[in-house]
């Protein structure tokens, strides 16, 4: 057999011209299909899919293919298969089936010891997945079981939150729900919390950690508070930071500040006469290319969508926008922005530039005048401030005005992205583009895999470089690449290969790149 026909076997059943694969027999729980291709090339046991990178446990465990999930579990090959492999969100095969209510497969899961404690990447257990599934469903099934299993009720995500807490507090369709939760919180369910994995007697379910004791714990009450609507708001916040590839720590302070913002929301809807809460002026600092303009129109949409702004526009804004060449024409520059970003956002980058350091102790920068400008609108203008820019220059513009950090009280940091980070970004690229993409229609080819594409960047890339380009350099890494397919085909080429980019393109992009720019 020629090397390329065995190559193309290698991951199908043998004379299938549909190229059957050992996910797609997960899938479709075609267990002979699995069986074979296990028998030619038992590695395929623990293949991960490659966006997802998801193994054929989690693609038969988030369907209910029972038989695949037992034959997976109990085979004896020459590897192993891995029980609590991971996903790109740290799913393991029973957080999938949790998920997806597949009651039977986390069965035969938690049977053969997957451990119901896991945590994915923002922290949630199974239990976290199960209730999300039982809201969206009605179906509790799968909760009972993770009760049963001694699944921890105490586990709290990367946000805080207990599973308890995202079950709505009004309404009696999930009733049922919050008492299954509530009796384990208060040790009086009919499960066996005696073996419960932490530890936990019942005199402390029935005391200390009484399930009223947590703070983000309602009792469901009478009331229309508009809870639903807030929490969509909320939602709808993270779904958009979610977007955002990194920045772990600088999405919990957003996520932090936005929930004091819609806790005032709630309190206003319960009827409570509050006083106004101080605008979030804010100071980005970090590197160019680390998401800074594109949080700031995350946060003009949720600001206006609880009535703090009036608009969800960012008026983006450099030096050159506010400062004139002359004596006297700063002042009316700078108010004229301000005029057309009022009721939104105005997004000064490089904000240290308005703030240059001194020539001589006479000399007066006009980025100065322009400055106290936006301050003198920043404490009762219908309008928040983002001041932009690396983390050292900004250090002027905080000592250059004596109001800025009594006004501006709001700092967040905006890390540089990983290898990892950009590999992430690259694929949500290539994946998830809009007829304005300028890479709309092309794809990457199979075997740029995520650790694949994490070795190019890094062999092909200094540290200086990515931290100076960041995400700016998987746009140029991906555009040169493009350009390198061109140069590769011939008129002659056809069908998948015209549009279809791969690692040798993605090499050749980073190192033209970084031919291009020369980092001191």
């Amino acid at each position: 057999m020629r090397i390329e026909d065995k190559n193309k076997n290698k991951n199908s059943v043998s004379g299938n011209s549909n190229n059957i694969t050992i996910h797609s027999c997960a899938e479709s729980g075609d267990l002979p299909g699995l069986v074979r291709l296990l028998v030619c090339n038992p590695l395929l046991a623990n293949e991960k899919s490659i966006l997802m990178l998801q193994t054929p446990l989690h693609a038969s465990a988030g369907l209910n293919r029972n038989e695949i999930v037992k034959y997976l579990l109990e085979w004896r090959g020459s590897v192993n298969v891995e029980l609590e492999a991971t996903n790109v969100y740290g799913e393991t095969p029973l957080h999938f089936a949790a998920k997806n209510g597949c009651v039977e497969s986390a069965r035969i899961l938690l049977d053969h010891g997957a451990d119901v404690h896991a945590r994915t990447n923002n922290q949630m257990t199974p239990l976290h997945l199960a209730v999300g599934f039982a809201l969206r469903s009605g179906d509790n099934s799968i909760v009972k079981l993770l009760l049963e299993f001694n699944a921890d009720c105490f586990a709290a995500d990367d946000e805080g939150m207990l599973a308890f807490n995202y079950i709505p507090a009004t309404g009696y369709e999930h009733e049922e729900l919050r008492q299954l939760l509530r009796c384990e919180y208060t040790g009086q369910s009919s499960y066996n919390n005696t073996s419960n994995s932490n530890n936990y007697n019942n005199d402390v379910y029935n005391t200390a950690y009484s399930w009223s004791k947590y703070q983000n714990v309602e009792e469901p009450r009478n009331y229309k508070d508009g809870s639903d609507g807030i929490k969509a708001k909320m939602d709808e916040f993270d779904r958009e930071l979610s977007k955002i590839v990194g920045l772990s720590d600088l999405k919990q302070q957003l996520q932090k500040w936005a929930k004091g913002v819609l806790m005032d929301e709630k309190r206003r809807a319960m009827g409570i006469n509050l006083g106004p809460r101080k605008l979030p002026h804010m100071a980005f600092l970090g590197n160019p290319g680390t998401g800074k303009t594109t949080v700031a129109r995350i946060l003009g949409k949720l600001l206006h969508s609880v009535g703090v702004l009036s608009s969800n526009n960012v008026t983006e804004v450099q030096r050159s926008d506010l400062v004139g060449e002359y004596l006297g024409q700063t002042g009316p520059k700078t108010r004229k922005k301000i005029e057309e970003a009022a009721g939104g956002i105005l997004f000064v980058d490089e904000a240290y530039q308005l703030a240059p350091e001194q020539k001589g102790s006479t000399y007066r920068d006009y980025g100065f005048e322009a400055l106290e400008e936006i301050m003198s609108v920043l404490e009762d203008g219908d309008i928040v401030l983002v001041f932009a820019g690396y983390t050292e220059p900004m250090k002027r513009v905080f000592s250059s005005n004596e109001g800025f950090c009594r006004r501006v009280t709001h700092f967040f940091e905006f890390d540089d992205y990983s290898t990892r980070d950009l590999a992430e970004m690259l694929t949500l690229k290539m994946t998830k583009q809009d007829e304005k993409s300028r890479l709309y229609g092309f794809k990457l080819e199979k075997g740029c895999t995520f650790d694949a594409m994490v070795s190019v960047i890094e062999k092909n890339s200094s540290e200086k470089l990515r931290n100076k380009m960041n995400g700016g350099l998987v746009d140029h890494m991906l555009n040169n690449a493009r350009e390198n397919l061109d140069s590769r085909l011939t008129f002659e080429s056809k069908g998948d290969e015209l549009f279809t980019i791969t690692l040798v393109d993605l090499e050749a992009g980073l190192k033209l790149l970084s031919q291009r720019v020369k980092v001191d």
